[in-house]
């Protein structure tokens, strides 16, 4: 992981700390997922610099496997940021993973409840408060059985439109041959390749000040999604599909809430 490693010697000095309970927290993820990560593959990045070294971003992500957020947080941490997720609510309940996610001030998301667009405005905080924010549009671990992305949901064109910050699309593959959740395989041997591909902010100027009606909220999580398909054609040296996959369809209301979830 070259680039990583001297980007964090070249971002020494903005490098972002975590302040009173958090460093402790923030200390014990880095002792226990760093050398999780290194013993269960071996990672390349490349495009990491295209996130800032200080200052708020977005990152859009593809999301393949319950293991990406660990992968995404320590490749993002060697570019020197702390990454925050928006994360399923009953993680919190999981004991020390939810001290953790609690110290290093990660968002829960409560799924089907009054509460959900109460995470959807602390991400929004995040961004304002100058933070790193990584999003899978997905909303949930793809069910394409090809690996690539969903329909995206509305919510990362919502945090995208109402703060004018970097959006960064990225991609990630290699997490699923690791850990595959709806099969239940869990294969840490031999060590695998999880490989990461981070792009150029994208230009959404000609989406910012108008009217964020339902259309343009979708063809913006399209275009953020898009791109970071692309990116992920590029990793597995393969043509991405045209469309997103689509699961079978919902019912109204739930298809709603999802529209409006933000992950």
């Amino acid at each position: 992981m070259a680039e990583p490693r001297s980007l964090r010697r070249q971002r020494r000095r903005t490098s972002e700390k975590a302040k009173g309970t958090g460093k402790f927290w923030l200390g014990l993820a880095r002792v226990v997922f760093y050398p999780a990560t290194g013993l269960l593959a071996r990672t390349r990045v490349t495009g990491l610099h295209n996130v800032p070294a200080d200052g708020p971003a977005l990152v859009v992500l593809n999301h393949v496997s319950h293991l990406d957020p660990v992968f995404d947080a320590v490749a993002v941490h060697r570019g020197a940021r702390v990454p925050r997720f928006l994360a399923k609510s009953s993680l919190w309940k999981v004991p020390v993973l939810g001290g953790v996610l609690t110290g290093v001030d990660q968002i829960p998301v409560h799924r089907g409840s009054t509460d959900a667009r109460r995470s959807l405005q602390a991400a929004h905080d995040a961004l304002q408060r100058g933070k790193v924010l990584i999003i899978y549009p997905d909303g949930t671990i793809t069910k394409d059985p090809t690996g690539w992305p969903m329909n995206p949901k509305l919510g990362v064109a919502q945090l995208a439109l109402r703060n004018d910050v970097p959006v960064i699309p990225a991609a990630r593959w290699g997490t699923r041959d690791i850990y595959d959740g709806y099969n239940k395989r869990f294969r840490p041997f031999p060590r695998k390749q999880v490989t990461y591909a981070f792009g150029e902010p994208l230009d959404l100027e000609q989406y910012r000040g108008g009217e964020h009606d339902t259309a343009v909220l979708r063809e913006v999580a399209r275009l953020a999604m898009s791109r970071s398909r692309e990116l992920l054609g590029g990793i597995r040296g393969e043509q991405p599909p045209e469309a997103f996959y689509s699961p079978a369809r919902k019912g109204a209301a739930d298809q709603a809430r999802d529209d409006d979830g933000a992950a």
